[in-house]
């Protein structure tokens, strides 16, 4: 199919419609920052918060989007075969970081489309990736939270044992030991994880989407 052929269809069923049935704005939350920063946990500490009072959110975590929508190659061959799980699977060169946050960028613009606030917590470390997705959405759509845990506190964490075998040479490109993280120039918010609780955390943001009128206060 030519790319000439793809239309774009407006649907009946507005956004502002769907915010309007559930009483707040969509958005996309999009935590960053090292492995072991505390992203995972702060997300799912606010998306619990935030479904106790009433708002609609959902996780979309990487490790978890990479059980499907972005799974490696061999997670692919034995149901589509080598051709497609060389040509779709993605590991974690940076030419593969760039497609999987593109991709999950797109499914939580969608979900944002739809009225809902999306929790994305990946370590997307290249800036220009995560700038490219801010740059598909609304402005004020794309709130980008810095999680600003220093190295060392991540790798006494180290929850899945990823800093050591980096640190063995078993894991290479990891970010932070033989990769780069480039940390945002002007996140929306920055949560320091070293010296806070997830939940105190979970708040802060909880606060700044009621300063945005995003969820009503």
């Amino acid at each position: 199919m030519n790319e000439m052929n793809v239309t774009w269809h407006e649907h009946q069923v507005s956004r502002g419609d769907r915010e309007a049935m559930k009483g707040h704005k969509g958005c996309v939350i999009w935590f960053t920052g090292l492995s072991g920063s505390g992203k995972s946990t702060i997300a799912n500490t606010l998306d619990h918060k935030l479904h106790e009072l009433g708002f609609h959110s959902t996780v979309l975590d990487g490790d978890n989007v990479r059980h499907g929508l972005n799974a490696a190659p061999g997670m692919l061959r034995d149901t589509h075969g080598d051709e497609f799980a060389e040509r779709f699977g993605l590991g974690f060169s940076a030419i593969d970081r760039e497609e999987n946050i593109r991709r999950i960028g797109a499914v939580a613009e969608l979900f944002s489309a739809a009225g809902l606030i999306a929790l994305t917590a990946f370590i997307s470390p290249y800036r220009v990736d995560r700038d490219r997705v801010r740059k598909t959405m609304r402005e004020g759509e794309f709130i980008e939270v810095f999680v600003d845990t220093p190295i060392e506190i991540c790798e006494d964490r180290d929850p899945k044992g990823l800093y050591k075998k980096a640190r063995a040479g078993e894991i290479k490109g990891f970010t932070g030991i033989d990769d780069p993280y480039e940390a945002p120039l002007n996140p929306e918010l920055t949560l320091s994880s070293g010296h806070a609780s997830p939940d105190a955390l979970a708040d802060e943001v909880i606060a700044f989407l009621r300063a945005r009128q995003i969820i009503p206060g």
